[in-house]
C-alpha cells in the first residue's frame, strides 16, 4: 500500500472532467479505438461501483465498472482502471481494484470481465476467459481478455458476444 494520504471514495458526478483528463494523460487519444472502449460506448458506468482515489483534493486514480450482457445473463465490465502517471507504482491501482471488487461482490454481482495485463490482474483473481466462452465486439489478444467470478459458477451460464447494456 502507499504511504500517501490516499482517500478512496465513490465517484462524484462532478468528477467527470477530472477523470477524462486523467484518462487522456494515462492512455492518450488512441484509447477510443480500443475494443475495451467500444464495449463501454453508449452505456453509463454503475455509480455504486465507480471509485476515485484522491491525494488531498487531487484526483489521482479512478476505476469504473459498467453493465454488460451476453447470452444467458448479465455481467460487469471493469475499466478503465486509471492512475495518474506521476503517482504510478504506489499501490493506488491495487487499492482501487480491491475496493471496486469488494463493492461489486457486496452488491451481489457474479462476474466481471476486463481487457488488461494478465500478470497484473491475476493478483486479484482474474484469469483468461476460457476459449470460445465469451467474445468481445472487436479484436483483442485472448491472453488479455480476463474474467473473475465473484460468485462461484457465475460464468458457466454465459456465452457468446459481450455487449454493453444500454439504458
Amino acid at each position: 500500500m502507499t504511504a500517501l494520504p490516499l482517500v478512496i471514495r465513490p465517484e462524484h458526478p462532478d468528477d467527470g472532467l477530472a477523470i477524462e483528463r486523467l484518462h487522456a494523460r494515462a492512455f492518450g487519444p488512441g484509447r477510443f479505438a480500443r475494443t475495451a472502449y467500444r464495449l463501454r460506448e453508449g452505456t453509463q458506468p454503475l455509480p455504486n461501483l465507480c471509485l476515485t482515489a484522491l491525494v488531498g483534493t487531487y484526483l489521482v486514480g479512478s476505476v469504473r465498472i459498467g453493465p454488460a450482457e451476453a447470452e444467458g445473463g448479465t455481467l460487469l465490465v471493469l475499466g478503465p482502471l486509471t492512475v495518474d502517471p506521476s503517482f504510478s507504482d504506489r499501490g493506488i491501482g491495487s487499492a482501487l481494484m480491491r475496493a471496486s471488487l469488494e463493492a461489486a461482490r457486496g452488491a451481489g454481482h457474479g462476474l466481471v470481465v476486463l481487457v488488461g495485463d494478465a500478470p497484473y490482474y491475476a493478483r486479484f483473481g482474474f484469469a483468461p476467459v476460457p476459449p470460445g466462452r465469451l467474445v468481445l465486439p472487436g479484436p483483442v489478444d485472448p491472453r488479455r481478455f480476463l474474467w473473475l467470478e465473484l460468485a462461484e459458477g457465475a460464468g458457466t451460464s454465459l456465452s457468446g458476444l459481450v455487449r454493453p447494456t444500454r439504458d
